[in-house]
């Protein structure tokens, strides 16, 4: 269920960023221009390649590395998707055990980013024309985290509410860290995913089971 739940939401996405006009570069400065212009940055560049995708479907995961993920902030998604894992790992005494813990979790992170850019990459050959609406953007004053709403509206079908949540760093830069569609957390769902299996095979498990699907090939569409 979960998964099907996270492929929904990665599906969204590409609805997202599929109906927006290229940009020639990226300004972190304002979470809600930010979005906009990494998704017609990701789609003027799948437009270019397309024969090389067409010739070689894993090359999304190129224009994936290149356009998106620059814009992500994997590392935090990493550490909020562990959650308490962290915590109980701070608690451990021994500091030799707790140093290879903190190495698992670095590698974990790691894994996490590759486990993305095939997910987002095998999504980008699914999408479909739709309307999205972006929701007026709001004062930032001192916030370090928003929401960026839209909706994706097609004939005949209800809206669908899509939130952006954004963060931003030390440097004043605002990068995207999770998606909320409907009232599901993309890295809820994938908390609640993995959290299961950690506490019965253990995290090197679950590093295991991402690498091996960030290296699945992307197969194209109708194959």
């Amino acid at each position: 269920m979960l998964n099907k739940i996270t492929v929904l939401i990665l599906s969204i996405i590409i609805i997202l960023f599929s109906n927006i006009a290229a940009a020639e570069q990226v300004s972190l400065e304002n979470p809600y221009v930010a979005i906009k212009e990494i998704a017609g940055n990701t789609f003027d560049r799948l437009a270019k390649d397309q024969s090389v995708i067409n010739d070689d479907p894993n090359h999304l995961k190129v224009v994936v590395e290149e356009e998106l993920l620059p814009y992500i902030d994997y590392k935090y998604a990493a550490l909020k998707v562990l959650g308490s894992y962290i915590s109980k790992v701070k608690n451990i005494e021994d500091k030799a055990e707790r140093k290879n813990e903190y190495a698992k979790i670095k590698r974990f992170i790691g894994v996490f980013k590759g486990y993305l850019v095939t997910t987002y990459a095998g999504v980008f050959t699914q999408y479909t024309d739709q309307v999205v609406k972006f929701d007026p953007a709001q004062k930032l004053d001192k916030k370090t985290k928003v929401k960026v709403g839209t909706r994706i509206v097609e004939e005949g079908k209800p809206d669908i509410r899509i939130s952006f949540k954004m963060k931003k760093s030390k440097k004043g830069q605002w990068r995207a860290y999770d998606m909320v569609a409907e009232g599901i957390s993309l890295l809820d769902a994938k908390q609640s995913e993995l959290h299961g299996i950690i506490r019965k095979e253990g995290i090197d498990h679950v590093i295991t089971l991402l690498e091996n699907k960030s290296k699945l090939p992307i197969q194209a569409k109708g194959k």
